[in-house]
């Protein structure tokens, strides 16, 4: 049994903090629920999710979590924030959203006790806030079954990475709490393909995330040189 634990508690207080906010579509969430239907639909075109096992590691409040379970799939949720793991059960209830679970445990505890047992795995703007994001990579591969899908989404370590994610959304525009994001915590592409082929996971897809301050618009493309996602699939052998 791993009885480390992968998690800062500086972070895990941060987002504590802010736990009553998740729901609130305009408070200082509001840039997951815009990009929520987008990271949603991506996934929809690879792993059709009707009638599949999914696990959203470090869920938060539930926003990508509750809505693969609207759209088809048995999912759990899993995080270490109790605060935030409450108001995703809080508002599951509310909502009486189906087929959604959540549970306080980490990716490597949850790994030890549930190998190989979900059709997908989603760990996004997650691994930017651990200590060891390698670890947690290494967990969802674990989780997945042979030949599933395992999904990331996190931020690229760059000057323009710096200058749009920290100065422009955290200073300038303040669409983010100041500290949301540390430079040196930030993951190049190659660095998380690294992660991922060590861990047996095979990169087949990637798409950036782009915003428009002026339309207040999100949309994917090809620029990966800020906010990125990658699509692996595990050896079904």
């Amino acid at each position: 049994m791993n009885t480390t634990i992968n998690a800062d508690a500086a972070e895990l207080a941060k987002f504590s903090d802010l736990a009553h906010r998740w729901w609130d579509a305009d408070g200082e969430f509001r840039p997951l629920h815009q990009i929520n239907p987008l990271r949603l639909a991506w996934i929809q075109s690879l792993c059709p999710l009707s009638g599949q096992k999914a696990l959203d590691v470090g869920c938060g409040g539930g926003i990508l979590t509750d809505s693969l379970a609207r759209s088809g799939a048995t999912a759990t949720g899993i995080d270490l924030s109790t605060k935030a793991l409450r108001i995703a059960q809080l508002h599951a209830l509310d909502a009486q959203t189906e087929n959604v679970h959540y549970r306080e445990i980490s990716a490597e505890a949850m790994a030890d006790e549930q190998a190989a047992s979900f059709d997908l795995v989603t760990c996004m703007e997650m691994l930017e806030h651990v200590p060891d994001p390698a670890s947690v990579v290494r967990a969802c591969a674990t989780l997945v079954k042979p030949g599933g899908w395992v999904f990331f989404s996190t931020l690229n370590r760059n000057p323009k990475s710096f200058l749009l994610a920290i100065v422009g959304a955290e200073y300038v525009l303040n669409m983010l709490p100041r500290g949301t994001h540390e430079y040196a915590k930030m993951i190049r592409p190659s660095e998380l393909a690294g992660y991922c082929r060590t861990a047996g996971l095979t990169v087949s897809h990637s798409r950036g995330l782009s915003f428009n301050p002026f339309t207040q618009r999100y949309w994917l493309n090809n620029d990966t040189s800020v906010n990125y996602l990658l699509g692996t699939q595990k050896s079904a052998s």
